[in-house]
C-alpha cells in the first residue's frame, strides 16, 4: 500500500499550506473548475462565433446523420464516434449555430469532468491553472465547437489518465475503474489509432510493472479500447474497407504512408493557423508564436523533476508519458501536420506543466515569489495575447473561405443543379454538402467512383464538375457546359432525360 499512499497524498504539495490544501481550496475545488470549464464555453461563443460555417471535414461527418445531404465518402482512417456524437442535433436540425452552441457547452462539460477525474491527485489551483492552459489554446478553442473528434480524444487522454491514478492508487475507488473504461472507450470511439498510441504507457504499467499490476485495470482498458473500436472494426469487415488490415493499410495510404517523417518543423508552421498544413512549405513562423511550443518540454521536464524530488514521480510521469506517445506519430510518422492531432498531447501536458509553472512562483515555505511570479505572469499574458490574436485572424479566414462554399452553392442551385445531384471535383465534398447534392471523386483519397457512373448518373439528374479557371475537365467532362463563378470553373452536364423535380433532399 506504500505506492497507493504515494499517490493518496499527492493533492497536499510540500508548496501547499493551508491556503492551498486547507478547506476552503477543497470546498471552492469544484466552483473553481467550473469557472474554467464554463468561461471555456463561453470564449467559444464569443471568439469562434456559431454562424461559421461547416469545413471540410465536418460535412463529411455531419453528412453521415443529417437529413440535409446525402452521406459523402466515408474513408477508411475517418470513425463514427463524432458523427454520433452529433447526431441529437443534426437529425433534426439543419442549423449549424445550434450545433456550434451544442458542442461549446458539451465541450465546456466534458473539460470540468475530465479535470476533475484528477481530484486529489494534484491541488485544485494546478488543476484549474492547467485547464485554463489547454482551453486557452487557439487550437483548443477553435476546435472546441467543431464536428471533429481530436478535441474528444484529448478530452478522453486527460480524464483517462487521472482516473488511471486515481484507480492505481485506491483499489476501493470503483468509479475511477469505470472512468478508465470509458475515457479509453470514448478515444477509441472517436480515433482507434490514436486511442492505442496515447494508451500504450498504461498498458505497459499495468502488464509489465509488478507494482501497477491490476487486474481491473488492464481489464477496464482493453473492454473500454475494445468497445469503442468495435464498430470501426466490423465496418471493416462489413463495409468495402476489405478487412480490418486493409482498412488499415488504407488508412496509412490517405495519411502519406505511415514511416520515419520528422513533421516538427511541420506542426511549427502549422501555429500560426494553418488549419491543414499538406504540402507544409514556407517559412517558420515569428518566434513569438512558437515560443510557447519550445517552452513545453521544458517545462515538462521541471515537472518531472519536481515530481521526483518529491518522491511521488507517477502522478507526473505518467501523463508525460501518454502525452509522449500520443504526439509520437504525429511528430515522427507522417510527411504533413496540422495543429489538432496535438491536442491529446496538449492536454496530458497541461497540468504538470502547470504544477512546474507553480512551482516556480511559490517557495518552499508557500510564499509567493514576486518577480518570479512577475515574469511567469508577463508571459503567459503575452502568451495568451498570440493565441487570440491567432485565433481572431484564423476564425476570420475560415469564415471567409466556408461563405465562398455557400456562394458557389447557391450559384449552382441558381444554374438548376438542385437535389437530387452530384458534385465532382475540386473542393466537390463540402460544396456538395452546401448544395445538398452528393459528391464523387474517380482519384484520391475520396475515391469512390469511376467516370462512368458518372456520366450514367448525369442521364438521370443534375451533374457539375468543378474546375479551375485554367485547369482542363476531365474526359468525361467534356463537351459540358462551362460558367465561371468566384474563381471556379463549373462544368454542367447536359440534360438528356427529363429532370428530376427538385426539393427532395435524403
Amino acid at each position: 500500500m506504500a505506492n497507493s499512499s504515494n499517490i493518496t497524498l499527492a493533492g497536499v504539495r510540500r508548496t501547499a499550506g493551508p491556503s492551498v490544501a486547507g478547506t476552503s481550496w477543497r470546498d471552492r475545488g469544484p466552483r473553481l473548475i467550473a469557472v474554467v470549464a464554463g468561461a471555456f464555453t463561453l470564449a467559444q461563443l464569443v471568439l469562434v462565433r456559431p454562424g461559421m460555417g461547416l469545413g471540410w471535414d465536418e460535412t463529411v461527418y455531419v453528412s453521415q446523420v443529417s437529413a440535409h445531404a446525402p452521406a459523402a465518402y466515408f474513408s477508411a482512417p475517418r470513425a463514427r464516434g463524432i458523427p454520433l456524437l452529433v447526431a441529437p442535433v443534426t437529425l433534426w436540425s439543419s442549423s449549424t449555430a445550434l450545433l456550434r452552441v451544442y458542442l461549446a457547452v458539451l465541450s465546456g462539460t466534458a473539460l470540468y469532468a475530465a479535470l476533475r477525474a484528477w481530484r486529489g491527485l494534484f491541488p485544485v489551483r494546478v488543476l484549474a491553472l492547467g485547464g485554463a492552459l489547454f482551453a486557452s489554446l487557439w487550437v483548443t478553442l477553435f476546435y472546441g465547437p467543431q464536428v471533429m473528434p481530436n478535441y474528444w480524444v484529448a478530452i478522453g487522454a486527460l480524464a483517462g489518465a487521472g482516473c488511471f491514478l486515481r484507480a492505481h492508487a485506491d483499489s476501493t475507488d470503483q468509479p475511477a475503474v469505470w472512468g478508465v473504461a470509458v475515457s479509453a472507450a470514448l478515444m477509441a470511439w472517436m480515433r482507434p489509432t490514436d486511442a492505442l498510441w496515447i494508451t500504450t504507457p498504461l498498458l505497459v504499467l499495468v502488464v509489465f510493472l509488478r507494482r501497477w499490476r491490476r487486474a481491473a485495470l488492464l481489464f477496464a482498458l482493453v473492454a473500454g479500447l475494445v468497445v469503442g473500436a468495435a464498430e470501426w472494426v466490423a465496418e471493416a469487415y462489413a463495409a468495402d474497407y476489405g478487412g480490418l488490415l486493409r482498412r488499415l493499410s488504407e488508412g496509412s495510404r490517405i495519411q502519406g504512408g505511415l514511416g520515419w517523417d520528422i513533421a516538427v518543423a511541420d506542426q511549427l508552421r502549422s501555429l500560426a493557423g494553418r488549419s491543414l498544413c499538406r504540402p507544409c512549405t514556407g517559412p517558420l513562423p515569428n518566434p513569438a508564436v512558437t515560443a510557447w511550443w519550445f517552452a513545453l518540454p521544458l517545462l515538462a521536464g521541471l515537472a518531472a523533476f519536481v515530481a521526483i524530488g518529491d518522491r511521488r514521480p507517477a502522478r507526473t510521469l505518467v501523463p508525460l508519458a501518454c502525452a509522449a506517445t500520443a504526439a509520437f506519430p504525429y511528430l515522427f510518422l507522417i510527411g504533413y501536420a496540422a495543429p489538432r492531432f496535438l491536442l491529446p498531447a496538449y492536454a496530458l501536458l497541461a497540468i504538470p506543466v502547470a504544477d512546474a509553472l507553480l512551482e516556480l512562483v511559490t517557495a518552499p515555505d508557500g510564499r509567493w515569489r514576486p518577480l518570479m511570479g512577475a515574469l511567469v505572469a508577463l508571459g503567459l499574458a503575452g502568451h495568451l495575447a498570440v493565441q487570440f490574436t491567432i485565433l481572431h485572424r484564423t476564425v476570420a479566414r475560415t469564415d471567409t473561405d466556408r461563405h465562398g462554399w455557400s456562394r458557389t452553392a447557391a450559384e449552382l442551385h441558381r444554374l438548376g443543379v438542385r437535389p437530387p445531384c452530384l458534385l465532382t471535383g475540386n473542393e466537390s465534398v463540402p460544396i456538395a454538402f452546401y448544395a445538398g447534392c452528393s459528391s464523387a471523386a474517380t482519384s484520391g483519397s475520396n475515391a469512390n467512383s469511376t467516370a462512368a457512373v458518372i456520366t450514367r448518373t448525369a442521364q438521370r439528374m443534375p451533374v457539375a464538375y468543378l474546375g479551375t479557371p485554367t485547369g482542363r475537365p476531365p474526359g468525361y467532362a467534356h463537351g459540358w457546359t462551362a460558367h465561371s463563378f468566384d474563381g471556379i470553373r463549373l462544368y454542367i452536364a447536359p440534360r438528356t432525360s427529363a429532370p428530376t423535380p427538385a426539393g427532395g433532399h435524403r
